[in-house]
C-alpha cells in the first residue's frame, strides 16, 4: 500500500478510495468545547466535523429528537479492592476528564442521570482485569463512565459493547500519577445499533495510558477518543483495528492535545474493508501547544479495501505552535491487497483464497497482540475469520 501524506484535503485516488491529509481546516483542535447543547448548532452534513457522518442514520442523537428508553445494562466484573459506585450529576469527578466536542456528546451529558464510576486505590496493581459489559436490548440511552485510577496505580479495563441500542456516551479515564491503564473497548454491535460516543483520558505526571478500540459491529459506530496531560512525563498509546462489512459507517475520529511538556503520543490504527457501502473514516489530529516542548508524538493509518464498492477517508492533521519539540509525525496509507505477498504464497502452494486470509490476519496481528489479554485476542481473530469467511 502506498503511503499517502501531504494530500490536500479532499482529494481522491482511483476508484472508490479516498484519502485525505493535512486538512487546513482544524475546526476540531480550535472550537471550544462546552457542556451546554444549545452551544453546538444542529449538524447538517456539511460541517467539517459531520461531512463524513450519515446523519439520517444517527436515530435522532445529533438533532435532540432520540428519546432515552430502557434496554441498555451495564455490569461490572471487579477485582477485590476496587470500588465500583453508581453517583448522581453532581460528583466532583464527572466532566473533569473532558469537555464535548460536539452536539452528541454535549446531549449525552445532559441527558444521562446517573453515571458509573470504578475507582482503583492508590498502589494497587490488579492482576485480573476490570470487565464492564454494556448490553442493549432495543432501547436508547445516555450514558456516563468513568474509571478512576490512583497514583501509582496499574489496572487493565475491557469495556465490551454487545446487542442491540442506540447509544450516546461519554467515558472518562482519569491517570494518576505514576499510574499505567489500559482500555479495551469493543464494539460488537448487532448490525443494526447505532453507538456515539466520545472518551476522555487525562493522564497525569509521569504515566501512561494505552488505548485499544477494536469495532466490528453496529450500522453506524461513531467515536472520539481524546487524550490530555495533567503534567509533564506522560504517556499515551492510541491503538485500534476495524472491519467494517457492507452497509457499515464506522468512524473514528482521535484528538491528542499536548497541552504539558516532555509528553509522548502514540497512534496506529488498522482497517479492512469488504462488501457495497463500507465506509471507514479515520480522522487523527494531534496539537502541540506553545508549552509542549519536548513533545513526541506519531499517527499512523493503513487500510486494506478487499472488495469494490467500499470507501475509506483519512485524514491525519499536526498541528505545532513550537519548534522545541524531539518528533511530529504521521502517515496514512490506503490500498488493495499487495500482489506481490499473494504471489510469493501462492508460489508456494497456497490456494489464492487462503493467501487473501493470511494477508489480512497478518495485517491485523501486530495491532491484536497489543491486547495482552488471550481470551480477547482470541476472540477478535474468530471475529476476523467469521468475516473473511462471509466475504468468499
Amino acid at each position: 500500500m502506498a503511503e499517502a501524506q501531504n494530500i490536500p484535503a479532499g482529494s481522491t485516488t482511483a476508484g472508490s478510495i479516498a484519502v485525505a491529509a493535512e486538512s487546513t481546516v482544524a475546526t476540531r483542535m480550535s472550537a471550544p468545547p462546552s457542556y451546554d447543547v444549545a452551544d453546538f448548532p444542529v449538524p447538517h452534513g456539511r460541517e467539517e466535523e459531520w461531512r463524513f457522518t450519515p446523519l439520517e442514520r444517527l436515530r435522532g442523537l445529533h438533532d435532540g429528537t432520540a428519546v432515552a428508553a430502557d434496554g441498555v445494562t451495564v455490569e461490572v466484573t471487579a477485582p477485590d479492592g476496587v470500588v465500583v459506585e453508581t453517583v448522581g450529576r453532581d460528583d466532583a469527578r464527572i466532566g473533569k476528564a473532558g469537555t464535548p466536542v460536539d452536539r452528541v456528546a454535549a446531549q449525552a451529558f445532559s441527558s444521562f442521570e446517573k453515571a458509573s464510576v470504578v475507582s482503583v486505590p492508590r498502589e494497587t496493581v490488579l492482576s485480573e482485569p476490570i470487565r464492564i459489559a454494556v448490553h442493549g436490548e432495543g432501547g436508547t440511552a445516555y450514558g456516563h463512565q468513568i474509571v478512576e485510577l490512583g497514583a501509582f496505580a496499574e489496572a487493565v479495563v475491557v469495556i465490551d459493547h454487545t446487542g442491540d441500542a442506540v447509544l450516546a456516551a461519554n467515558v472518562d479515564y482519569l491517570i494518576g500519577d505514576g499510574a499505567k491503564l489500559t482500555v479495551v473497548s469493543l464494539q460488537d454491535w448487532d448490525e443494526k445499533a447505532v453507538h456515539v460516543a466520545q472518551h476522555n483520558a487525562l493522564v497525569g505526571r509521569d504515566a501512561s495510558f494505552k488505548s485499544v478500540v477494536v469495532t466490528f459491529g453496529g450500522d453506524v459506530v461513531r467515536l472520539t477518543p481524546q487524550v490530555r496531560y495533567a503534567a509533564p512525563g506522560g504517556e499515551s498509546e492510541l491503538f485500534g483495528l476495524y472491519f467494517t462489512d457492507r452497509g457499515q459507517h464506522q468512524e473514528h475520529r482521535l484528538f491528542v492535545d499536548h497541552d504539558a511538556p516532555h509528553c509522548k503520543s502514540n497512534a496506529a490504527y488498522k482497517g479492512a474493508l469488504q462488501g457495497a457501502g463500507a465506509h471507514a473514516v479515520w480522522i487523527g489530529d494531534v496539537l502541540i501547544r506553545a508549552s509542549a516542548v519536548g513533545t513526541d508524538t506519531y499517527e499512523m493509518n493503513r487500510n486494506l479495501v478487499l472488495t469494490d464498492g467500499a470507501r475509506v477517508d483519512s485524514v491525519p492533521n499536526l498541528e505545532i505552535e513550537t519548534g522545541e519539540i524531539v518528533g511530529a509525525g504521521h502517515a496514512s496509507a490506503t490500498g488493495r491487497f499487495d500482489d506481490e505477498q499473494l504471489f510469493y504464497l501462492m508460489a508456494r502452494g497456497i490456494p489464492e483464497t487462503e493467501a487473501r486470509r493470511l494477508v489480512v490476519r497478518g495485517f491485523f496481528a501486530e495491532l491484536v497482540q497489543k491486547i495482552g489479554l488471550p481470551d480477547v485476542e482470541e476472540r477478535l481473530m474468530t471475529k476476523i475469520e467469521a468475516e473473511l469467511e462471509a466475504s468468499v
